[in-house]
């Protein structure tokens, strides 16, 4: 007895050791060998897209543990009941199935889930008895090589559902819209009595009545075991209606599609994404709309990107106006196509500005003809306004002072600002130059909406998420908290383009800009609602213009548009009064001039400052003078004195009481200070020279007889009135305040420029002169 207890105990452990060598050796996970169907959905569950495996089937692969409990013992206890305790083959079923098929000519298969899966792996026929001994022999290898819950979740996603469908999870998206594990005990039923007969069962309609029938002989089964699943009796007995694979959803397609390209080299069955299906539909429907209403004036394609700055996930995206258009090339995704953003990347001069102290909100900039060596910029309207807020610059999206900002930036510059916030596909600086500021280089629409959202959150910029496991990234400070905070600020400032005054809070503080392309390729709108970045484009993709591809007329009214959309959705209903930062003070400061109002400023106002940053300086544009009402001039003498009128002018620079002369608005000139002793100069700044610009090289050719011509002109306070020009020692002339001087220089070399006003105030610029045959 002893012997054949030993005995026995011996041939386990070889068996044992025998299952585990042959699983070490041959053992190849199921999942890592079928073709499977990729699932992608909202960040609610809710099914985007189900793409067809590389086989052309409905293939989900969903692991056992993700499958209800339920469904596992209702597909056991249909088909395959001592599915846990027999060894892959029953020879009672199987003699009990060939007693009913040939001895009483009622068909009866018996297999088991083993032998089935056996079959559906091996494509064999079972038939014969031949066929049905190989079915029998591989069932029993695959119960050595794998384990009896491999097994199951092999069958339960390898097995026909119809037509091209197969497993549980594919058919329960597909026939139910639901995941697997989502599933009522109804449902349940449903799928373990299905591949009985998935062909006929299905889809024709004229059998879903047996189903039911089926279905309902189950239950009984069921409800001996669970006798509290009987509250689902009318719902089994229910006519059905199973949905087909020509329902399934097609939504977002081009950020579906970007995720499928996206996905790693083992990707995931199943993808979640950040996007919310209802924000989707709204984007699209809106763009949908705005095309078909623009589409008399040429406007023919749109794209749009939402993204929650709260997260940096993006909740809705539409690539093109309608992804099947082939007359729009509607396939192409706008969102990762490199464009010229035109002025939509001036909030970020502005912002770059602030930090380095080279302004406030209330700065006064100038807005006039200027060069900046070989570029000269003009604004859009083609004229020039003269002196103008930094923030109404913004606002109105003037070129002049945007590029004069950007010339004066430096660590980092607009460019290696852009380079550290990610924007790719960037020549060099160089190859840009000041042009940048306007939209000179190429960004996407993914990248705009970064920089935006890098506005919302205080400096800090932050990746995209477009799926519900993508890490929410700490950021990197490219600005300031106050700086982009006051630059927000600013935006929220400009009005609708639809003049609307509306009453709602979250709709008054949209902050947004728009852009222009060159030659009327692109038209933006970028800006912030609520807890929203939202960015717009419309243009082709094949880069034509259209003189209606403007974006404060073209971009600006799908964006208010779409905004509007949300806000009826109650998405923008939340605290818009946003705290400043702790370390951002209101200043007061004299509106004509930007600065620190003197005694004499008539209209002042509050703005940001940045301690320790803002450019801080008392105002000298009004002063007071003392004058003479016999002769109009100032008075010198004692007597002159005796009988002065005290009176305030203001001292604008000479280029500017050009503008205002030239938009037909003169200023009252300020009086002539010609008191021999000086006593009666005002304060006031030196002169700028403007021509030539800083390193520049003026090229002298030897053939020629005649030297260049130079133009010397700079920009004066407004109580001078001459200028005296040197190069080194030697004095060039005189001109007049606003007028320019001529200089032919008599050799190459370099020159030290000089101007120097009536009051003795100067400014120097260095000149190259090359000589060249």
């Amino acid at each position: 007895m002893k012997r054949a207890v030993l005995a026995i105990g011996c041939l386990a452990a070889i068996w044992t050791l025998a299952l585990a060598g042959a699983r070490a050796l041959w053992h190849v996970p199921f999942a890592s060998i079928v073709p499977t169907s990729v699932a992608i959905t909202d960040a609610n569950g809710r099914l985007l897209r189900l793409t067809l495996s590389s086989d052309d089937k409905y293939r989900l692969w969903t692991p056992l543990a993700e499958m209800p409990p339920e469904l596992v013992e209702a597909v056991v206890l249909k088909e395959d009941r001592w599915f846990r305790w027999h060894p892959g083959v029953n020879p009672l079923a199987i003699a009990r199935g060939a007693w009913r098929t040939y001895a009483q000519g009622d068909r009866q298969g018996g297999s088991t889930l083993t032998m089935q899966l056996a079959r559906i792996q091996g494509h064999r026929s079972t038939r014969t008895i031949a066929g049905k001994a190989r079915q029998a022999m591989r069932a029993l290898a695959l119960e050595v090589l794998y384990s009896k819950d491999e097994i199951l979740e092999a069958y339960l996603n390898l097995v026909p559902y119809g037509q091209n469908v197969e497993g549980v999870g594919a058919a329960s998206l597909i026939y139910f819209s639901k995941s697997a594990r989502s599933l009522t005990t109804p449902e349940v039923l449903t799928l373990a009595v299905i591949p009985q007969s998935p062909a006929r069962r299905a889809f024709a309609r004229a059998d879903l009545d047996s189903l039911v029938r089926s279905r309902s002989v189950l239950f009984g089964e069921w409800t001996a075991r669970h006798p509290e699943a009987r509250r689902y009796a009318g719902l089994v007995a229910a006519p059905l209606r199973l949905r087909t694979p020509r329902e399934l959803p097609f939504a977002a397609p081009h950020l579906t599609t970007q995720l499928l390209g996206d996905r790693p080299a083992d990707p995931t069955r199943t993808i979640a994404s950040t996007v919310e299906l209802r924000l989707q539909r709204t984007l699209e429907r809106q763009v949908r709309q705005y095309v078909r209403r623009e589409s008399p004036v040429g406007i023919a394609n749109a794209a749009a990107i939402l993204v929650d700055t709260r997260d940096m996930a993006v909740k809705a995206l539409v690539g093109s106006a309608d992804f099947f258009d082939d007359a729009i090339d509607g396939q192409v995704n706008a969102i990762r196509a490199p464009r010229s953003p035109g002025s939509t990347l001036k909030p970020f001069v502005y912002a770059l500005a602030l930090d380095q102290g080279l302004i406030h909100p209330d700065t006064i900039l100038r807005d006039a003809p200027t060069s900046f060596g070989p570029f000269s910029p003009e604004n859009f309207d083609g004229a020039f306004v003269g002196p103008i807020a930094a923030k109404d610059a913004l606002i109105r999206s003037r070129n002049v002072p945007a590029v004069a900002l950007a010339a004066n930036l430096s660590s980092p510059s607009l460019y290696e600002f852009l380079k550290g916030a990610g924007v790719g596909r960037m020549k060099s600086e160089r190859h840009y130059g000041l042009a940048l500021a306007l939209g000179g280089g190429d960004v996407t629409m993914e990248e705009l909406a970064r920089l935006y959202a890098t506005l919302a959150n205080r400096g800090v910029e932050r990746p995209l998420r477009y799926r519900l496991d993508d890490p929410k990234a700490e950021g990197t400070r490219l600005l300031s908290e106050e700086a982009a905070f006051v630059t927000l600020d600013m935006l929220r400032d400009n009005p609708r383009p639809d003049s609307s005054t509306a009453e709602r809070p979250s709709l008054r503080r949209i902050a947004w800009k728009t852009g222009t392309s060159w030659a009327f390729r692109d038209a933006w709108t970028a800006g912030i609602a609520g807890p929203y970045v939202l960015v717009v484009w419309i243009g082709n993709f094949d880069g034509a213009g259209n003189p209606a591809f403007v974006g404060v007329r073209a971009a600006a009214p799908l964006f208010f548009q779409v905004a509007d959309a949300l806000d009826a959705e109650g998405r923008l209903d939340r605290d818009v009064s946003v705290s400043p930062p702790m370390g951002l003070a209101r200043v007061e400061v004299c509106t004509a001039s930007g600065d620190l109002p003197n005694a004499w400023c008539p209209k002042r106002e509050k703005s940001w400052f940045i301690p320790g940053k803002s450019p801080i300086r008392v105002s000298t544009l009004h002063r007071a003078v003392e004058i003479d009402p016999r002769t109009g001039r100032i008075a010198c003498t004692r007597a002159e004195l005796k009988r002065a009128k005290l009176e305030v002018f203001e001292y604008w620079p000479s280029d500017i009481q050009r503008l205002f002369r030239q938009a037909g608005l003169p200023r009252r000139p300020p009086p002539v200070a010609d008191c021999a002793d000086g006593a009666a100069d005002t304060e006031g700044g030196g002169p700028r020279i403007q021509s030539p610009v800083t390193g520049a090289a003026y090229v002298m050719r030897l053939s020629e007889s005649r030297p260049p011509e130079i133009t010397l002109a700079a920009s004066v306070d407004g109580g001078a009135h001459e200028l005296y020009w040197f190069a080194g020692e030697n004095y060039l002339g005189s001109s007049a305040a606003a007028s320019p001087l001529p200089w032919h220089p008599g050799s190459a070399g370099r020159y030290l420029i000089r101007a120097i006003d009536d009051h003795g105030r100067s400014d120097s610029r260095e000149v190259r002169v090359d000589a060249e045959r």
